[in-house]
């Protein structure tokens, strides 16, 4: 269901600009016989300079090693010490799970890791939520640097576009809006904390679940080595914005935005990778190319860009690299039973 979405947004998005591609070939006098869509996509992708596209794969690699390593350092506190093979193995193979059904990798990962370091899935499952607490933050940091180095320039642009706007801004302007969320809240929380719901197997179950998670989250409080787990978090949201940024020298039609043009780019295609589509296919293309377009890229050339890059590391990165790990994860634990540091 969720591929679906993903290909139809994907779809649409390539026949309005096969559309308007072949109406501006009209204007200008190009016959229909030398004015196909596919075929300058094709064009594009075999202009890319492959040298900036493998620096921009390297990035994707560095991010993840990182991510693998910070997230061993969130187990020794709950005793656990896990193999670095396995760490990335799993992230990778989470990444090659998203393809299929957005977010069934955060299920997958923790898993998988639980099944072959033998730690509670609900521990490995708590760290993860601690991690998506993290790059939910870093993701407010990179939004507010936007927003500050590039504020008048993305306002301009929305005010260009004031239709969307128009269109939710009764909704999120009325009362009753808030009001529906904060009565939501209030009713999931005594729900939870009701004798019934809690005494019953469900709720049994889920506050073994719960106790498991919160270990998880806690274990980012014990670290022993805090001002790594700093920089590994930066440096992981700093290769993906490089990832962004490399990759307009890759491409001759976004070579010379600015490192600043770059945050507010990386900012939008990030938001249409969160989007539940499956790596974002579809929803990343959109919103890259309204980024691209606050810079005056044309809307057929945003459009090989986000493939260009959706393609290298969406697809070709995680794809090879997940079934790399889908394959060799058991044969790298055929005989190995988890190392405890401590008694847990």
């Amino acid at each position: 269901m969720f591929f679906s979405v993903g290909g139809i947004i994907l779809y649409f998005l390539y026949q309005s600009q096969a559309s308007a591609f072949a109406e501006q070939c009209e204007i200008d006098g190009i016959p229909p016989s030398e004015c196909n869509y596919f075929t300058k996509l094709i064009g594009d992708f075999k202009s890319v300079k492959i040298p900036w596209l493998l620096l921009v794969m390297a990035m994707y690699l560095f991010s993840n090693i990182s991510r693998a390593l910070r997230w061993m350092m969130m187990f020794k506190p709950l005793g656990y010490k896990i193999k670095f093979s396995n760490a990335i193995s799993t992230l990778m193979f989470g990444y090659f799970a998203n393809l299929g059904l957005p977010r069934l990798g955060e299920v997958l990962r923790p898993l998988a890791l639980s099944r072959y370091e033998k730690i509670g899935v609900e521990k490995v499952l708590g760290t993860i939520v601690a991690e998506r607490a993290l790059d939910f933050i870093m993701l407010f940091v990179f939004v507010g640097l936007a927003l500050f180095f590039e504020y008048d320039t993305l306002w301009s642009f929305i005010e260009e576009n004031q239709a969307f706007y128009d269109k939710i801004e009764p909704i999120i302007s009325s009362p009753l809006f808030y009001l529906f969320i904060l009565l939501s809240m209030v009713l999931v929380f005594y729900f939870f904390k009701s004798k019934a719901f809690r005494n019953s197997k469900i709720g049994l179950k889920f506050l073994n679940l719960y106790e498991g998670l919160l270990a998880g989250i806690k274990s980012i409080f014990k670290l022993e080595k805090p001002f790594l787990f700093v920089v590994h978090t930066v440096f992981i949201w700093v290769m993906y914005f490089l990832m962004t940024r490399l990759c307009f020298y890759a491409f001759e039609p976004t070579s010379h935005l600015s490192l600043v043009a770059g945050l507010m780019i990386f900012v939008f295609g990030t938001l249409g990778i969160i989007f539940p589509s499956p790596g974002g296919m579809g929803s990343y293309h959109a919103l890259l190319m309204a980024g691209l377009a606050i810079y005056g890229i044309d809307q057929n050339d945003g459009f090989s860009f986000a493939n260009i890059l959706f393609f290298s590391i969406q697809l070709f990165c995680n794809v090879l690299f997940g079934l790399m790990a889908y394959l060799l994860l058991p044969l790298m634990n055929k005989n190995y039973e988890g190392t405890l540091l401590t008694e847990n």
